[in-house]
């Protein structure tokens, strides 16, 4: 388990950054850690501000005792992605649980340029794309699935959505719910990935299990997700009629099943558009939610400041 060392250099740049939140009247001061610390001392290093101290870590089991210090801890699960995606990962995940403002500004620091030395600090400000969605708006879809299950499906959507696959972009869809039903209308379409697994390597709101999902949303076929969020089938083709639909132009047929399928079922389909990026949500054969892409999203400043004498790593 990586840990973060508070030295000299790591307290004096926490304090720069509270001087510049403080300054800028920022909105949330954000610490993008490599690991576990002593959240306590974290804590009364930036006990001067009034506004939440987001601290980022990549495994959630390196956050633990930062909610009893009065911190906003944030598991990113990306520990092998480059410093610049996981502060942007960071930001969606604060401004989707409502944490910051999706047109907020927010003082970040991080380790731009040695792993485990807090060396940078950036003043960002958000930009009203970097509102992934709310639970308020999930909490619209009158549904049997429970909105933790969605909330997971839509979160890993978006992700597709923005990130791709391997630098290409990627289509897929989940239906979620109703699954004896949705199954009567489903078939194979390639071998399924996760026929035969047991059900712990099929849970949803598992990270690995998402990143797993991934790389078979690159494949053809629709996941198919029960209410209390395992994938009971993927690549599955939906069998469904389109004679009672009305769609907006341009839609492939992707976004037709993923409607007619809630038509015929009580069912929500989340579908990801190949072309664009977007997710979009249907029940009962209608569109009720629309996320667009957030992969331009920050809006950097840069600014000048004196960095802090180095005098040890006590």
């Amino acid at each position: 388990m990586p840990t973060q060392r508070l030295t000299k250099q790591t307290a004096a740049m926490i304090a720069v950054g509270v001087e510049l939140l403080n300054k800028r009247d920022g909105d949330a001061l954000l610490l993008l850690l490599d690991g576990s610390t002593d959240w306590i001392r974290i804590a009364g290093l930036v006990a001067d501000i009034e506004k939440p101290v987001i601290v980022a870590v990549d495994d959630p089991a390196d956050l633990e005792g930062a909610a009893e210090a009065g911190l906003v801890p944030l598991a990113l699960n990306k520990e092998k992605a480059p410093v610049l995606e996981r502060l942007q990962e960071a930001l969606l995940e604060a401004a989707a649980d409502e944490v910051i403002r999706p047109n907020g500004d927010v003082v970040a620091v991080y380790s731009g340029f040695q792993q485990g030395r807090l060396d940078s600090i950036s003043y960002l400000q958000l930009d009203e794309r970097m509102r992934r969605f709310t639970s308020r708006d999930l909490q619209q879809i009158e549904s049997s699935v429970p909105l933790k299950t969605i909330k997971a499906v839509v979160d890993l959507a978006v992700d597709i959505g923005r990130e791709g696959r391997e630098g290409k972009a990627v289509g897929t869809l989940f239906v979620v719910g109703d699954t004896r039903k949705v199954m009567e209308h489903a078939s194979d379409s390639g071998v399924d990935p996760y026929r035969g697994y047991n059900k712990s390597f099929r849970y949803l709101l598992d990270p690995k299990v998402q990143e797993d999902a991934k790389e078979i949303a690159q494949l053809d076929g629709a996941f198919i997700v029960s209410a209390d969020g395992y994938i009971e089938r993927s690549r599955q083709m939906l069998e469904v009629s389109h004679d009672d639909l009305k769609m907006t132009k341009g839609l492939g047929s992707r976004h037709w099943a993923a409607a007619a399928i809630t038509l015929k079922t009580k069912a929500v389909s989340v579908v990801v558009s190949q072309s664009t990026g977007t997710v979009r949500l249907y029940q009962n054969g209608f569109l009720i939610l629309q996320i667009v892409p957030t992969n331009k999203a920050i809006k950097w400043q840069e600014f000048s400041f004196e960095p802090p004498q180095a005098g040890g790593d006590d």
